[in-house]
């Protein structure tokens, strides 16, 4: 396992993170602390969770594992969860206002049985409340010793720049981190996300590296997707249906290339997938999602495969969303940008 700092942070975390949306749901709890376990012997320590996972089901399925496992391997774990989202009725229960954040904080503390959450993300934007209202209840909270770091999910490119602009120009604590959809098949954060990330020194925390299953080799040209799959049970299903909305040749000429990739490794097409986002810059943790114990082990494998230059151009040149037309893309974008910035000389 490789190890990098969580973003522009001190904290040091593992390459591949443990993401837990599936515990409580799609996996029963000693499955999820089977999972747990064998995470931690891999080398892993970043628990990715969030208090909307399963209905609040998965914070305390990780909570209860923490207060079972040795102090050692409990203390060596770094926790992050998120919140923004509704978990009850109540009309204030939603958004980034501090009167929500602060109830599902401490909600989430006592279901974590921690008395410090490590890295505390906002699920995503809220366009109702202001964002000096959040920035400052999150300040206050890693004052009052509840969070150590606070993380951004879901945020846009110039999101990322007003959110890190008003933390540092008030003094707050400024975000470390962004968990953004980020995949081969999902590469439109490059734009202006990435930059923006960059720019201020924020770490990625890909979530769906793997495109909902698409990058695994499961779904085939022609079939329709089927059996005991997301797909498979609802082939209309959410964000992992996004490939039949996208240019559908361009997803099968990506899996297509990760398939070649992955038999002249002799490793699987997960695995493959997963290399290549944990090798793109600023990503700090790649957060793996699996059912069962067998999927997570074959993404744990991943944590010894580099891709090489070639595999990785290969990779890059079909996965390209290839944007039409100015700002991004368009004749003479390249070129120009070589002209004007001496630094690409």
């Amino acid at each position: 396992m490789e190890y990098r700092t969580l973003g522009r942070s001190g904290c040091v975390v593992s390459h591949l993170a443990l993401g837990t949306m599936t515990f409580g749901e799609e996996t029963d709890e000693a499955g999820a602390h089977e999972q747990l376990d064998r995470y931690a012997d891999a080398g892993g320590n970043l628990i990715d969770t969030a208090d909307v996972y399963a209905g609040t089901r998965s914070e305390e399925i990780v909570g209860r594992w923490l207060a079972d496992r040795p102090a050692r391997v409990r203390d060596a774990m770094v926790v992050a969860s998120k919140a923004r989202f509704p978990t009850g009725r109540d009309v204030n229960d939603l958004g980034l206002s501090a009167r929500h954040l602060g109830r599902a904080l401490d909600a989430s503390l006592t279901r974590l049985g921690l008395d410090t959450i490590d890295l505390y993300q906002v699920h995503s934007w809220d366009p109702v409340t202001p964002l000096d209202e959040t920035l400052r209840f999150l300040d206050d909270a890693v004052r009052a010793g509840k969070i150590r770091y606070v993380g951004l999910s879901n945020f846009t490119g110039w999101q990322v720049q007003k959110a890190v602009d008003l933390a540092e120009f008030r003094g707050w604590s400024v975000p470390v981190t962004l968990q953004p959809q980020y995949s081969l098949l999902v590469r439109e954060i490059e734009w202006e996300i990435v930059p923006s990330c960059a720019a201020n020194g924020l770490g990625l925390l890909p979530w769906s590296p793997l495109g909902g299953g698409w990058l695994t080799g499961k779904y085939r040209r022609d079939e329709v997707p089927t059996g005991a799959t997301r797909l498979g049970e609802d082939p209309e299903r959410g964000v992992e249906a996004y490939a039949r909305r996208s240019p559908l040749e361009r997803t099968w000429d990506v899996i297509d290339a990760v398939r070649a990739i992955a038999d002249d490794r002799g490793v699987s097409m997960a695995q493959v997938a997963l290399a290549w986002v944990a090798q793109r810059p600023r990503v700090t943790s790649v957060i793996l999602g699996a059912r069962t114990t067998e999927q997570l082990d074959d993404n744990l494998a991943a944590a010894g495969l580099v891709l090489d230059d070639a595999e990785v151009q290969r990779l890059d040149d079909t996965s390209d969303p290839a944007p039409a037309d100015w700002p991004y893309g368009g004749p003479g974008v390249d070129q120009r940008s070589r002209r004007l910035d001496p630094r690409s000389t």
